[in-house]
C-alpha cells in the first residue's frame, strides 16, 4: 500500500495535521485501508527527513505541507506504471505453486485439492462482494474498491482454471493480445 504517496497526494491539496491526514486517507480509500496513527506519523517523519514534507507549528500542533521536492515525487508516482515483474507476492499464488511443487512427492491430488478449495473460497467471496456491490449506499471509493476485488477474484478464478488445466495436461488457450 502506498501510504507515503497517499499522504503526499493529500498534502498537495493543502497543509494538514497528522490525524487529519489519517482520517482523510481512510475516507479516500473507502475505509478499507485503516491506518494506525503511529504509521501516519512515522511516514510523515520519513517524508520530512527526505525533504518531501515540511513541518510548521500552529498553536502547539504540527502542520505538515508538501515541499517542491514532494510535488516532484508525487508527480513521478502519478506517472509511474505499476510493475508486475516479478509478480507481487500473492498468498493464493504461493499456495498453489507450493502445492504443485509438493505434488511430485504427494501426487497431483494434493495440488488439485488446494486448487479446488481455493476456487470454492473465491466463489464464496465473489458472491459476497457482488452482493455488497449491489448496495448503492456506500461511498464511491468503497464501491470502486469492491469492484476491484470482484475483478481480481474473477481473474484469480481464471488463473486457477489454467493451473488445473496444466496439471491435467490439457492445452490452454493463448491469451488474447
Amino acid at each position: 500500500m502506498a501510504v507515503r504517496e497517499g499522504l503526499l497526494a493529500l498534502l498537495h491539496e493543502g497543509p494538514r495535521h497528522g490525524y487529519q491526514l489519517k482520517t482523510e486517507f481512510e475516507a479516500a480509500t473507502g475505509g478499507v485501508w485503516p491506518l494506525n496513527v503511529g504509521q501516519v506519523y512515522t511516514t510523515l517523519d520519513r517524508l520530512e527527513r527526505d525533504g518531501l514534507v515540511g513541518v510548521s507549528d500552529n498553536e502547539g500542533q504540527k502542520v505538515y505541507s508538501i515541499t517542491v521536492d514532494g510535488v516532484s515525487a508525487l508527480g513521478a508516482w502519478w506517472e509511474a506504471a505499476p510493475v508486475d515483474e516479478p509478480p507481487p507476492r500473492d498468498e493464493l499464488m504461493l499456495k498453489v505453486l507450493m502445492a504443485i511443487e509438493r505434488s511430485t512427492e504427494r501426487g497431483d491430488a494434493h495440488a488439485m485439492s488446494v486448487i479446488t478449495h481455493q476456487r470454492t473460497v473465491l466463489h464464496s467471496m465473489l458472491q459476497s462482494k457482488r452482493r455488497a456491490r449491489s448496495v448503492a449506499t456506500t461511498s464511491l471509493a468503497a464501491r470502486l474498491v469492491t469492484d476491484a476485488l470482484v475483478v481480481r477474484a474473477e481473474a484469480d478464478l481464471r488463473w486457477l482454471d489454467l493451473c488445473e488445466a496444466q496439471l491435467n495436461g490439457t492445452p490452454t488457450r493463448k491469451a488474447r493480445s
